[in-house]
Formats: structure tokens, sequence, C-alpha cells
């Protein structure tokens, strides 16, 4: 898995760009599904290293900004996000679709797990921080997959002048 100097640059504007939706005032409703298909579009467009190093970048911006106000979650979010990066790239590989689907109900399944075992081992979670980390984190990962799907389409259009599948 190399990152070539174009990737690095691909990777680096995705990255700016997901920190710009985090930034922004918009409410959770359309960040989660837009920072979500920006993880889509950098795994299965640039590549898994590049939706990877997206997905660790955003929770820790998240934490140093006050976004995001629970530590412990940090890794939790940051498995999640690696977890949807790799399922959609290489499930994407044998099927676009498929890799879409099945990376939100990874990412959802791995938060989920990951809060539990931080309850479990102590850490108090919020109702609402619980929520939030947990089944919002499937719907907000759908999101983004159908806009992903819209924009990895586009991209294949624009690159290759035919579809992505």
């Amino acid at each position: 898995m190399r990152l070539g100097v174009r990737r690095l640059v691909y990777t680096a504007v995705l990255a700016a760009l997901a920190v710009a939706f985090q930034l922004g005032t918009l409410p959770q409703a359309f960040t989660g599904p837009a920072i979500n298909a920006n993880l889509y579009v950098s795994s299965m467009f640039v590549g898994p290293l590049s939706g990877v190093i997206v997905g660790l970048i955003t929770p820790w911006v998240a934490l140093m900004t006050g976004i995001m106000k629970l530590a412990p979650a940090v890794p939790v979010i940051m498995a999640g996000n690696a977890s949807l990066a790799l399922v959609s790239h290489y499930v994407g590989r044998w099927n676009k679709y498929a890799g879409l689907a099945l990376a939100a109900v990874v990412k959802w399944a791995v938060m989920t797990l990951g809060i539990k075992y931080l309850i479990s081992a102590g850490t108090t979670i919020p109702p609402a921080a619980y929520a939030s980390l947990t089944l919002t984190q499937l719907f907000t990962a759908l999101g983004g997959a159908v806009v992903a799907g819209i924009v990895l389409e586009a991209l294949a259009r624009f690159k290759h002048g035919r579809s992505y599948s």
C-alpha cells in the first residue's frame, strides 16, 4: 500500500474537506453523512490507506476542537472509521454497492462493540453520546454511502469516461 505523491495530495485534500465539514456549524444530520461519504471516497477512489488516514484524523480534530468531549471514545471512532475504509475498499472492488452497505454495518458493529466495552470497563457514557456513537452511526454511514455512490460514479465518468462499476 504505497502512497505516491498524487494519492498523498488527494488524501490531504479529502482530509481537509472532512475537517472543513467538521468545523462547519451544520447539524449532525448533515455533517455525519458528509464525513462518512468522504471516508468512502477516500478509500474507494484513492485507496484504503487514504481512507484510514482520513478516518484517523477526523476523531482527533473533533476532540481537539471540542466537538467530541468524550476522549475515551476517540479510539472507538477511529476503529469504526478504519473498518469502514477497509471494508468499503476491499468489498467494493468486488461490488461497489455491497462495499458501501457492508462497510456501514461493520462500522456500526465495531463502534457499538467498542462503546459497550468502554461501559463494561467502567467508562461513563452519557445516554446521548451512547446513541450518537452507536445506532446513529449506522444511519450516518448509510447516508454517506448514498452520497459516496453518486460521487464515485461522477468521478469515474470524469476520470475514465465510463461507469465506476
